[in-house]
């Protein structure tokens, strides 16, 4: 037998025993959670740099078989929910691009804005605007039209010039446009959209967004002319308080108290209109022209000196939420306010609408409604104001 035929089975003995011992001790250390290694390759492809860099291998430093450490060139930033916490508020950071707006990430108020979009504004609207239709429904049952209590006569009174006339239509068309079509972005995608489709609906409010805006000027322009017509007769006056008082008649048709031209009842539609348009046109002009006006922060900063604590500092996109809620808010009130105005110039009582439609009135109608302004312009003696509530008594010229 050759010395080769006798070591070979000798060699493969202790190879076997080899294996089996290096198997049992790698399985120790990771059952230990331990690898230990005996020395350092020195060719290793693992070997760290020689300096920190922005590799992913540990630096020179770190020496061999001991726990890594944070690199030298990395300054730790704990991710927390305070850092978030930030950003979802609406913190602004820093950015390179010449809109400084983008450095919001999240705008918070967005949320607040829609939820007042899509369902508070929705529910206000037809609140007001629902409520109101059934109030007048239920007093018309009730009361009726109020006709003229003498009757009508052959005798007509000049109540409007044709200017005047002009001033009202001009404001009046306008808004029922401005009001349908602004209706129409509230609760057309849910009323009218399943009825005319999406093809027609689109194109009826695309049509309506246009006449809204082009609208919205005659609309400026006809409260204007309003102010310079009519600002001085729609101040209070001696008549006023007793009028309040008696309700202005309507709930008795033996009660007529004495008014100039316009009665408090107008005059509140006067106010109403003038105040609340010039805000409509302002805010509407603003959502026009996005981002070139910031109503809330001046107007914010005025009220807190009466101790509101209203933010001042206020992003662009925060000014427009804030504007298309007021607008909204305003449009719906105006439209409730306008309708009951319609009634009592249409079906609520006989004989107003001649006053707009044909400038002329009734004499009878003029002297129950507005006795004081009769007494002006006929050179007669004006009639005393009331001064309390009166139960159902006649007045003189009846």
């Amino acid at each position: 037998m050759s010395f080769m035929s006798k070591i070979i089975p000798w060699v493969g003995c202790l190879s076997l025993v080899a294996i089996l011992t290096l198997t049992d001790m790698s399985q120790s250390a990771i059952g230990d959670g331990k690898i230990a290694l005996a020395e350092s390759p020195a060719k290793s492809t693992a070997i760290a740099p020689t300096s920190p860099g922005s590799s992913v291998r540990p630096p020179s430093s770190q020496k061999w078989g001991e726990p890594a450490g944070m690199p030298t060139n990395i300054l730790p930033r704990p991710s927390t929910s305070t850092n978030w916490g930030r950003v979802r508020l609406g913190t602004k950071g820093n950015v390179s691009i010449p809109n400084k707006d983008a450095g919001i990430l999240v705008q918070s108020a967005g949320q607040s804005w829609r939820q007042f979009r899509m369902d508070d504004l929705i529910t206000l609207g037809a609140w007001l605007i629902l409520g109101t239709i059934i109030i007048l429904a239920l007093f018309y049952g009730n009361r009726g039209t109020i006709k003229i209590s003498a009757g009508r006569s052959a005798r007509k009174i000049k109540r409007f010039s044709t200017l005047e006339r002009f001033t009202h239509w001009l404001t009046a068309v306008p808004f029922c446009v401005l009001a349908l079509t602004g209706l129409n972005l509230i609760y057309g995608r849910d009323l009218i959209l399943p009825i005319l489709g999406p093809e027609a609906f689109s194109a009826v409010t695309s049509v309506g967004k246009s006449l809204h805006n082009f609208m919205g000027f005659a609309f400026i322009l006809g409260i204007i002319l309003m102010v310079i017509l009519w600002v001085r007769h729609n101040l209070w006056d001696r008549y006023d308080r007793g009028w309040i008082l008696n309700g202005g008649g309507m709930f008795d048709e033996n009660i007529h108290p004495p008014a100039k031209k316009f009665n408090f009842g107008q005059k509140i539609i006067f106010w109403a209109v003038v105040l609340s348009g010039a805000s409509l046109s302002y805010s509407g002009i603003s959502l026009m022209f996005p981002f070139e006006f910031s109503p809330f922060a001046g107007t914010f900063s005025f009220l807190n000196n009466f101790g509101f604590n209203l933010p001042t500092n206020l992003e662009p996109i925060q000014e427009m939420q804030l504007t298309q809620a007021w607008h909204g808010i305003l449009s719906v009130l105006m439209v409730a306010l306008i309708i009951a105005h319609i009634y009592i110039g249409t079906l609520g009582m006989e004989g107003a609408i001649d006053a707009m439609w044909e400038g002329e009135v009734d004499e009878n109608w003029a002297r129950e409604h507005h006795s004081a302004w009769v007494a002006e312009i006929k050179g007669e003696p004006a009639p005393e104001p009331l001064t309390e509530r009166i139960q159902g008594e006649p007045t003189a010229h009846e």
